[in-house]
């Protein structure tokens, strides 16, 4: 990678760089209000406090959401929480959309926040209840209507953000609010669905609520065979109530299924995605593309992640989810190292550049099809009804710290080692990949109790090979 290009990033630690268009009006915005009540320049140092409060803002609120996420899924219910969680985002629409005018970049800031608390409770609940809900022969693609929506939504962004919409000035606080626009659907929408059925059998206790939902759901002939399933799970479940976090991290008959939420979500943000679109600007104008062109190739990438996703969808009841989120970590890591090599041989042929994009978008491919979309059913699979949303509070958790984490060091990292950066994510995306090959066991078509017994069967094999070591060890003495 040319040093010319590594030093128009290396403001990222001082005083914020080059930034687009979009990100370049907040800060004039931030400007004129501090002008306009101080009637003097902000100091850079303070646009870059406030400017990195405001970006950052977004992760604290996440954390803060995915963590009552769970609690309030139970006390709420799961579609009670999501109903209830579009004040957040209705409130921050109204914040983020008058800021401008009130002149109150502390309006922003609050808007972000609540946001991010938005967007946390959303990411912890919404796969919760689409798994519950679901029959067992489609809740893998059912599952994958988070990765869908959350993609789409992403695309929708980066659409709107293009100058021929509302990527002008005057419009940003207009782009901005359009975080209302879900919102008001879901509002008109979800109360016309059912709560989940094993919400309100196993938790509640309300049987004539879950039969009302399953017909609902399932109809008539189909609720019978599914209220046998959560019966039988409900009977596993006599006398226990509904786990916190840190309640799981000392039960060790689920140790694996909480050390594999831990390793799938650092992975999803370790795994080096974030890095490739950081590059790809660059990529883009080695290609040739001129830089008012380069958002619409940005809108390009959006569209190839949300089209993996709904592949994602389609495959992830055949070919099953084992398949797919280690296929695509492994090809995640072959990636890494051909864009590691492509970048590298950037000033020896004109051609490189072009490979390094289809790198770009091979690697972004390989993520939605694999990790992108998989990694939250497998959340939703692993645990029972009185696990779960304490297991979505850890993973979202250690989510969203990872989310925050790579963002804070991952400037140091290019600067420091440029494209080799990619050797790193290559090992996490092997490794990760490696580790679900050996531990984690295929969950499509499979009950919350069977899948359950493959934990415990694995469980049983450890403890009979300790105990014939042990046995061995004294037998030798």
């Amino acid at each position: 990678m040319p040093k010319d290009y590594l030093t128009e990033y290396e403001p990222l630690l001082t005083k914020g760089s080059k930034q687009p268009k979009g990100l370049q009006y907040v800060q004039d915005f931030i400007n004129q209000t501090w002008k306009q009540r101080y009637q003097r320049e902000i100091s850079k140092d303070g646009l870059t406090l406030l400017w990195s409060t405001i970006v950052s803002i977004f992760t604290i609120g996440g954390f803060i959401g995915v963590s009552i996420g769970g609690t309030l899924s139970v006390k709420l219910g799961r579609r009670g929480t999501l109903l209830t969680n579009n004040v957040f985002s209705l409130v921050a629409s109204l914040l983020m959309g008058l800021s401008s005018s009130a002149g109150s970049f502390e309006m922003l800031i609050i808007g972000r926040l609540l946001i991010g608390i938005n967007a946390g409770i959303a990411l912890c609940v919404e796969p919760m209840f689409l798994g519950e809900i679901a029959p067992t022969s489609l809740r893998g693609a059912m599952g994958t209507g988070s990765s869908i929506f959350l993609t789409g939504g992403i695309l929708s962004g980066q659409v709107m953000g293009l100058k021929e919409v509302l990527g002008k000035e005057q419009y940003w606080p207009l782009l901005l609010s359009t975080t209302c626009i879900p919102t008001l659907l879901q509002l008109q929408l979800l109360p016309w669905f059912p709560e989940s059925p094993r919400y309100l059998l196993i938790d509640k206790g309300d049987e004539e609520k879950c039969k009302k939902a399953l017909n609902q759901l399932h109809g008539s002939a189909g609720s019978d065979i599914v209220l046998e399933d959560i019966q039988r799970e409900k009977d596993n479940l006599v006398g226990f109530k509904a786990k916190k976090p840190w309640e799981l991290f000392a039960d060790r008959s689920i140790r694996w299924q909480v050390i594999t939420i831990i390793v799938l979500n650092i992975a999803q943000q370790l795994n080096g995605v974030n890095a490739m679109y950081f590059y790809a600007d660059y990529l883009f104008r080695q290609a040739g593309i001129t830089d008012d062109n380069i958002p619409y190739a940005t809108v390009g990438t959006g569209a190839c992640e949300c089209l993996t996703a709904l592949t994602c969808g389609m495959l992830v009841e055949s070919l099953g989810r084992k398949v797919l989120i280690s296929g695509g970590y492994l090809l995640m890591s072959i990636c890494c190292i051909l864009f590691t090599m492509t970048l590298a041989l950037q000033d020896f042929s004109p051609v490189f550049p072009y490979l390094s994009v289809a790198c770009v978008f091979a690697f972004v491919l390989s993520f939605g099809l694999g990790p992108g979309g998989v990694t939250n059913i497998l959340t939703t699979e692993m645990f029972k009804q009185t696990t779960r949303p304490a297991a979505f509070m850890i993973a979202g958790s250690v989510n969203w710290l990872s989310f925050f984490f790579i963002g804070l060091l991952f400037p140091f990292i290019v600067i420091g080692l440029q494209h080799y950066c990619f050797l790193v994510f290559f090992v996490v995306c092997l490794s990760v990949g490696i580790y679900i090959i050996v531990v984690l066991p295929e969950t499509k078509n499979k009950s919350f109790v069977e899948i359950q017994k493959e934990f415990q069967s694995r469980r049983s094999k450890e403890i009979n090979s300790d105990e014939a070591e042990v046995l061995l060890i004294s037998t030798s003495l």
